[in-house]
């Protein structure tokens, strides 16, 4: 898989379990530490988080990190 392959499944999968769970970009930012407008970015593809990050966004879904990067 490509790195922008693997950009756009992460953005995917992370708007996806957001809406499921109908958390707003404010909320999620809060709960994993980071900003509405990196979240925005992340969300969009224009920006490829950290591992720290993706791992934080995980916990805060309360899914696995594998869930979040898996096609």
């Amino acid at each position: 898989m490509e790195r922008k392959d693997i950009i756009k499944t992460f953005a995917a999968n992370l708007r996806a379990e957001r809406a499921r769970r109908k958390y707003t970009r404010e909320k999620l930012a809060e709960m994993a530490n980071i900003t509405p407008e990196y979240l925005a970015r992340i969300e969009s593809e224009k920006y490829s988080p950290s591992l720290v990050v993706i791992v934080n966004l995980a916990q805060a879904l309360e899914i696995s990190v594998e869930k979040l990067v898996s096609p």
